[in-house]
């Protein structure tokens, strides 16, 4: 028979048991305060408790480990706030998958969506994915780094070296330099940008100065930041003849996706091109090289499709070119319906969306220098050339196998998603591949799908737009908990190739 418990252990557990439930034995609740929030705050504690243990378990050494979490933990925090029923248009809240793909698509600044912006989220919702846009631009781990310079003036070796990887330093001395940098940048060109547009739709559109700012704001923050999100249900279709609208985005896309080590650089030696670096020069080549290709590509092959350019007057239709060819690279925004182009333009625009911007920027894909770096190697190759020589400078053998795994690891993320989609939906290939490389490329365009997609199909594109915002080798190394040093070499071989 087992003991009776002593009269002070008892009291013991009877307060314990008040504490759980409130002094008088019934849960805590505030006056006034909603059940679903009770319910919400608990999990939401919950979810933080847990992630402090994992987080304490895991003890992230890398600086990529920490970005990964950074960016993950801005995610589960941004869809949180959007399942709450003050973001969500009408009665109740978001479901988890709607929240999380909204979230996930705005931290990654992708702007994909599976429900209608201006429609499904109310003013609160939108302000919440704006500000997820701005964080996940910025890099989680350079606004944190930033708020350390600000607040206690100088950073320790950890938060220097995070800083470092997301803002691609060149060393732990410059971070606090380059973060007030990007910084200045981005609320420079953040805020011009809202004064273009702002007074564009109060003059030409009537709108009143209050509304007119609010659209003007939401629009440059995810224009500069290569997110795509936009307040109408036809994304920019209202615009696509307006150049007062369409230029200062496609302006404001350009300037973000060239990268901040390309607009520094240009900052400090703009007169003398000469100095530049090898970085510099592969990305402006290449986005010039891009821009005018895309344009020609994209407005030939579109001219007489009646459903989206052959409608509009000439002028139009280069200017509606122009735009979807600065905007497939990079954001996500549309000025024609994307659903209804030419399969071949589709196909087009996926080799534009794989490519992508330039590095440490706010665009996406796998970069130009990347492309530039396989193109020389293969230059070189067909010529016979011992070294890879790019402007006079010779290129690292580690920067060869840097650029083949990036490109290598892209291509079987990509075709494993498509044959997995293909499996789940009839929508054919063309469609589905489009949607896999602007999740993983963090672009955003559609052909009208993804809402369609089963749960699984859009899961898949959330883990595509998380792993194509850390980028497929970041990922990695954050997964890489160990390294392990080779102290020999094995003795070389040479296979036939070809």
């Amino acid at each position: 028979m087992a003991a009776k418990a002593s009269p002070a252990r008892r009291a013991r557990m009877v307060r314990r048991q008040q504490l759980a439930r409130g002094a008088g034995g019934v849960r805590r609740t505030q006056p006034g305060r909603p059940p679903w929030l009770a319910r919400l705050t608990a999990a939401l504690g919950r979810l933080a408790r847990a992630a402090v243990v994992l987080g304490a378990r895991l003890r992230p050494r890398h600086p990529a480990q920490v970005i990964a979490l950074g960016f993950g933990g801005a995610t589960l925090a941004g869809t949180g706030l959007l399942m709450l029923p003050m973001s969500k248009q009408g009665e109740g809240g978001a479901t988890f998958l709607e929240a999380l793909f909204t979230a996930t698509s705005s931290v990654c600044v992708t702007g994909l969506i599976i429900v209608d912006t201006p429609v499904y989220w109310t003013t609160f919702g939108q302000v919440v994915i704006l500000v997820l846009i701005q964080l996940g631009g910025f890099g989680v781990m350079s606004f944190g780094a930033l708020l350390g310079v600000l607040m206690a003036g100088r950073l320790g070796l950890r938060a220097r070296i995070s800083a470092a990887a997301e803002t691609k330093s060149t060393g732990f001395g410059d971070v606090r330099t380059v973060l007030l940098g990007v910084l200045k940048i981005s609320l420079l060109t953040e805020t011009a940008l809202a004064l273009v547009l702002a007074a564009r739709f109060m003059a030409g559109y009537g709108y009143a100065p209050g509304e007119a700012l609010w659209h003007g704001v939401f629009h440059s923050v995810s224009s500069f930041n290569n997110a795509g999100f936009a307040l109408y249900s036809d994304n920019l279709m209202g615009f696509v003849s307006d150049p007062f609208i369409c230029l200062p985005i496609a302006a404001a896309v350009i300037i973000g996706g060239l990268g901040f080590p390309v607009l520094f650089e240009l900052a400090r030696q703009y007169r003398r091109p000469i100095h530049w670096s090898m970085n510099t020069k592969l990305v402006l080549a290449g986005s010039g090289v891009l821009l005018a290709g895309g344009t020609i590509f994209l407005t030939a092959a579109e001219w007489t499709n009646k459903a989206t350019l052959g409608a509009l007057d000439p002028g139009s239709r280069v200017l509606a070119g122009f735009f979807q060819s600065v905007i497939t690279r990079t954001a996500g925004f549309n000025s024609i319906d994307i659903g209804q182009m030419h399969p071949v333009s589709w196909l087009g625009m996926d080799i534009m969306m794989f490519i992508g911007g330039g590095p440490a920027g706010t665009a996406g894909g796998l970069k130009i220098t990347t492309f530039a770096v396989l193109f020389f190697i293969l230059y070189t190759e067909i010529r016979g050339e011992a070294a890879v020589n790019i402007f006079g400078k010779r290129l690292s053998r580690s920067v060869h196998r840097q650029a083949i795994t990036v490109v290598l690891l892209a291509i079987a993320l990509v075709a494993g998603a498509t044959m997995a989609l293909m499996l789940m939906s009839d929508a054919g290939m063309e469609r589905l591949l489009f949607e896999v490389v602007s999740a993983f490329a963090t672009v955003g365009l559609s052909t009208g799908i993804t809402a369609g997609l089963p749960p699984a199909g859009q899961v898949i594109l959330i883990v595509l737009m998380f792993v194509g915002r850390l980028g497929p080798v970041t990922l990695a190394s954050a997964l890489a908990l160990r390294q392990r040093p080779i102290l020999y070499e094995f003795p070389k071989e040479r296979p036939l190739i070809g």
